[in-house]
């Protein structure tokens, strides 16, 4: 905790006086124009992979960048969704996977989940795994699944079908910094020549 409180006061001492004028800004604005919905691995940083600034992102991190499809009850992500469609008007919506993410080695390796059954039960939202596959395979599959069930949001579909909204699939690889857009058939293309 202490490492924190140190960043807090670092924060207040040198990053926000340079940016007081941005943050007064942003206090009575709220306008970003990309939902970025990432893993909540702590590996994997929105805001200092694409270098925005606050405010220039709404951004979702789940277990898996998983987008369960839409159903009826509460749903956190979905309403986090709606609303960064339908309220915020974003005009672009990325979803973004990464090397090395746990949750799909554990469903690539088939991985005893009976001790976290919150795990196990959350996963079923992934592109089917297991098997021989490998953990590379599966998060460019899980990446284009969870692109594919953005879709099945009614604010989404309307945006969709609108044109008002575009859907990208990425992936960012930890160790080299890349980040790749992903096709519907999971054609790689940089996203940015590194």
């Amino acid at each position: 905790m202490h490492d924190l409180t140190e960043g807090v006061t670092r924060f207040r001492r040198d990053v926000y006086p340079a940016k007081a004028e941005l943050f007064a800004h942003l206090a009575a604005t709220h306008r970003p124009k990309t939902l970025f919905i990432s893993c909540s691995d702590a590996r994997v940083v929105p805001e200092l992979i694409t270098q925005s600034e606050p405010g220039e992102l709404f951004v979702i991190r789940t277990a898996g960048n998983l987008v369960p499809a839409r159903t009826t009850g509460p749903d956190g992500v979905a309403a986090s969704i709606e609303y960064a469609v339908a309220v915020l008007g974003v005009t672009d919506i990325v979803v973004c996977g990464h090397s090395a993410c746990g949750a799909m080695t554990a469903l690539a390796e088939q991985h005893d989940l009976s001790a976290a059954p919150a795990i196990a039960d959350w996963l079923r939202h992934a592109a089917p795994g297991g098997g021989s596959q490998q953990v590379e395979a599966l998060v460019r599959e899980n990446v284009l699944a969870q692109r594919a069930n953005l879709a099945t949001h009614p604010a989404v579909a309307r945006a969709l079908a609108a044109k008002a909204v575009t859907l990208h699939a990425w992936v960012y690889d930890i160790p080299t910094g890349t980040v790749e857009q992903l096709g519907d058939t999971a054609t790689r293309r940089p996203v940015l020549a590194v």
